[in-house]
């Protein structure tokens, strides 16, 4: 209610990125290797394997929070032709692995984790810099978290994440998921 007008949809989104972030990396841990498929005996760890009912579910639970907040941009922030084009380029990558192949989402849920482990504290952090002006209290979280976070974001999304999608992308050149994922994808 306290909000500065321009900064409710940013505030907004972070809170939405806060009920998506956190139950989707702890689920898409279960789904990657805590709770196997019933159908299989092992717990498909190949870039190429077939989705387990549970890889699914996280799938589309990701999939409403990029269209949630994709229409959230859409409507407050159209301008914002980067987000806006990560958000619909993460949404082919969803739904063509949940609906069109059924195969890969081992693959996209490790991408989905190494961006969703900083989320907590990328949202927490943008909430109080939003606020730091206007409340002492989130000026002083603000600079506690500051250092930290972008150690914890540079190493999670600089480094660890473009040296797995490399290690993926060489993956697929090379074959790894050859006849269950059409090769234009």
């Amino acid at each position: 209610r306290n909000w500065d007008p321009k900064h409710r949809y940013d505030a907004c989104s972070c809170f939405l990125s806060l009920f998506h972030g956190t139950p989707s990396y702890v689920s898409a841990l279960f789904a990657m290797f805590i709770i196997k498929d019933p159908q299989s005996p092992e717990t498909p760890f190949g870039f190429g394997s077939q989705n387990s009912p549970l890889q699914n579910l996280v799938l589309e639970f990701s999939t409403s929070y990029f269209i949630m907040d994709l229409l959230h941009y859409f409507v407050f922030k159209p301008d914002d032709v980067l987000f806006i084009t990560h958000h619909l380029a993460t949404l082919f990558v969803l739904l063509t692995c949940r609906f069109l192949v059924n195969h890969g989402a081992f693959a996209i849920l490790v991408i989905l984790v190494l961006a969703e482990i900083t989320s907590p504290v990328q949202n927490v952090w943008s909430l109080a810099r939003l606020r730091k002006n206007d409340v002492p209290m989130a000026a002083k979280l603000y600079s506690f978290l500051s250092p930290g976070f972008y150690v914890f974001y540079t190493v999670a999304r600089g480094v660890i994440a473009p040296a797995y999608v490399v290690k993926l992308g060489g993956a697929y050149a090379t074959g790894a998921a050859d006849g269950v994922i059409p090769g234009w994808l």
